[in-house]
């Protein structure tokens, strides 16, 4: 078969694949990392992790009454962390976007390990959790204040609104015990310049470390800061945290006891629980204007994941989703928080901490494809490229450092039920807060059955993958393969007496078979191969795919 050949049924691949509405869209084999993503839909319980042609590899399946509350991750030993909430909430003493309920911890089979549940009239859960290294897992809630205590405190009476503020705690809970070990409160780091007569009274541009009590941008609901991120730094042992009311991430201090982190000392920064970094919104304590203003309602702030090489220029900063960057488009950012080591704190110039820009901005090639308002999140992966879900439409995409769309793939989620290969989604229809893909050799897929077992979507159209990969087509050569499909043996043969490398990838982009041809002639050994579509690569173009049966 000649590369024409292969070439035609590129673009027939591709003229099919443009009626395709959910599942899978498009999928670049040669460019795409591959391994297994991370979704955890709303409106239905379960948690689903892909391979990149969008089928089902395993599933964590719950009952229907339940929701995500919002966020899973898969422990390197197979056990999958999750949150989630009842579906009613209308009798809910606490509720607002992002409300969770339970923790749990289940075995790669689904069995349950531990549940943790907070949601009374005093406290929710909410948005996000975080696994530490010690197994400990941290915990964003919301706590009521009452109005009373919240005019007390500074707050500005005309902006409560709801007759109480909910503002954000973190705990860390170890799962062995049910003990919780640590604690953080904002309300414990207040600072106000509206009544000189309540607590909290000061100047807020000199204390970049407070909270402003009276910086509200949610019209006065009890809602005020609604961290909707919380992500961990084993080496400075650093928490952040992403405010979106606020439009900025904040870190704080983990070395220091529950009890310093109530005050301003202690802790390796000898600073408490005051705030030791923040960026995105100088405005939100007394700095800057709208012009410095780089975070818009910002969702998933992490410090680059464990996954990427430590060579990468990247390891070490800061990846966030900037959700309302413009008036129908979202990004995504990176930037160094510019921790210096010697001195034990972030940088800042003129009162103002770094950076004043961003490493790296990317940006979809049709800018408004990623546009969302709220949730989405946003991944370098391995490889380089970046995963990024825009969250309110389900959409998935991957983009290289040339800004080159290699996948992409919509939930197939409408309302509650399963979409319909054809059918047009429209917003929130099929709400994705997060999309998070883990490489094929972590561990916790030791062992495992990966082998797919069907699709979200209702009416797949099952070989997709297979017409939607596209090969490259070097022009100095021609080559052959017979037989295909293949048992045992491959032939090739090609036009040309030079040396060339050859390598047998299969779907998940592993490279199965490595071996040197030259003379026009190269036979295959393929026994040892499983029965699946395989790939030829030449000399680093994937030139043909055949049939092993």
């Amino acid at each position: 078969m000649k590369f024409i050949q292969y070439l035609i049924l590129l673009f027939f691949g591709f003229s099919i694949g443009a009626q395709t509405t959910v599942g899978l869209l498009s999928y670049d084999i040669t460019q795409s990392y591959q391994g297994y993503t991370m979704i955890y839909p709303h409106n239905q319980p379960n948690v689903y992790l892909l391979d990149n042609c969008g089928e089902i590899v395993h599933i964590w399946e719950d009952d229907a009454q339940f929701r995500p509350g919002n966020t899973a991750y898969l422990l390197d030993n197979g056990n999958l962390v999750k949150t989630k909430r009842n579906a009613a909430v209308g009798q809910d003493s606490i509720w607002a976007g992002g409300g969770g309920a339970i923790i749990e911890i289940r075995t790669w089979d689904n069995d349950l390990l531990w549940s943790y549940e907070l949601n009374n009239p005093s406290a929710r859960l909410h948005h996000d959790v975080e696994v530490m290294p010690n197994g400990n897992i941290l915990a964003i809630a919301w706590e009521s204040v009452t109005e009373a205590e919240a005019i007390e405190n500074g707050r500005d009476p005309a902006t409560i609104n709801q007759g109480a503020v909910w503002p954000d705690y973190i705990f860390e809970i170890d799962p062995n015990t049910d003990e919780i070990v640590w604690e953080w409160h904002a309300w414990d780091h207040l600072i106000q310049d509206f009544d000189s007569t309540k607590a909290n009274y000061g100047v807020i541009s000199d204390n970049p470390g407070l909270v402003d009590i009276n910086l509200d941008t949610n019209d006065g609901k009890a809602d005020w800061l609604h961290s909707n991120a919380i992500d961990y730094n084993e080496d400075l042992d650093h928490i952040m945290l992403s405010v979106p009311q606020f439009d900025e991430l904040w870190i704080i201090d983990h070395s220091t006891t529950t009890e310093q982190a109530a005050t301003n000392r202690g802790g390796r920064s000898n600073r408490g629980g005051n705030l030791i970094y923040r960026a995105g919104n100088d405005r939100a304590y007394g700095r800057g204007d709208s012009t410095s203003q780089i975070l818009f309602y910002q969702h998933d702030t992490h410090w680059v994941n464990e996954f990427v090489p430590d060579s990468h220029p990247f390891k070490d900063h800061i990846v966030c989703f900037n959700n309302r960057i413009g008036a129908d488009f979202s990004t995504v950012e990176v930037f160094d928080p510019e921790w210096e080591m010697y001195s034990g704190q972030y940088a800042t110039l003129n009162g103002v901490y770094a950076p004043g820009q961003f490493t790296n901005t990317i940006t979809h090639p049709d800018p408004q494809a990623v546009y969302s308002t709220g949730l989405s999140s946003a991944q370098l992966l391995p490889n380089g490229n970046f995963l990024i879900c825009s969250g309110r439409f389900g959409y998935i995409v991957e983009l290289t450092p040339d800004n080159e769309v290699v996948w992409e793939y919509k939930t197939p989620r409408k309302g509650t039920e399963a979409a319909t290969q054809g059918d047009t989604l429209t917003i929130n229809n099929n709400l994705t807060f997060r999309a998070f893909r883990y490489p094929p050799e972590y561990k916790a897929f030791d062992g495992r059955d990966l082998e797919p077992i069907g699709f979200i979507e209702n009416e797949p159209i099952e070989d997709w993958c297979d017409r939607l990969v596209t090969v490259s087509t070097p022009e100095f050569m021609e080559m052959q393969i017979f037989p295909n499909p293949a048992t045992d043996l491959i032939h090739l043969s090609w036009d040309s007496g030079e040396l060339i490398d050859i390598e047998i990838i299969d779907l998940l982009g592993r490279v199965m078979i490595r071996e040197r041809g030259n003379g026009g002639m190269k036979y295959l050994d393929i026994s040892q191969l499983e029965n699946m579509i395989y790939f030829i690569r030449v000399d680093q173009h994937t030139v043909a795919r055949f049939y092993k049966n």
